[in-house]
């Protein structure tokens, strides 16, 4: 889940923080009936509240630093992975991450951006700019 930094994901995190904390509880006393019925309470709001954004709201869900990048799809969606670098006459662009991987038993090739999360790592990347050997 993406942590809350918009004002339309508030409610969504007062839920998220709650659902957390009766997690940290001992077990017991209803408090897994509690929880079950606000991570349900939590998925209809969300529902109601990304169903509902505008463009804006859209565009800072879609540059969240919390979202999820090509690295971190491979590194839980794949096995076998082997990353390729550079057109072995040029250069390396290192905002693409190309490579082989195995996914649900069947060879695939991967071609993505990777924005990186600090940064150092932001630079590196080239903010996630492609260079034309990329």
């Amino acid at each position: 889940m993406i942590a809350s930094e918009a004002p339309f994901d508030a409610p969504l995190a007062e839920l998220r923080r709650r659902i957390e904390e009766l997690e940290g509880y001992p077990p017991g006393s209803g408090r897994q009936r509690e929880i079950e019925k606000l991570r349900k309470e939590l998925a209809k709001s969300t529902k109601e509240v990304y169903g509902k954004l505008d463009r804006w709201q859209t565009t800072l869900v879609a540059r969240h630093s919390d979202r999820p990048h090509t690295l971190d799809y491979v590194r839980h969606l794949m096995d076998d992975w082997v990353e390729l670098h550079g057109d072995r006459t040029f250069a390396d662009d290192p905002a693409v991450v190309a490579g082989l991987a195995t996914f649900g038993g069947r060879s695939v090739a991967v071609i993505g951006h990777q924005k990186g999360r600090s940064t150092k790592e932001r630079i590196r990347r080239n903010f996630c700019q492609p260079c034309p050997v990329g």
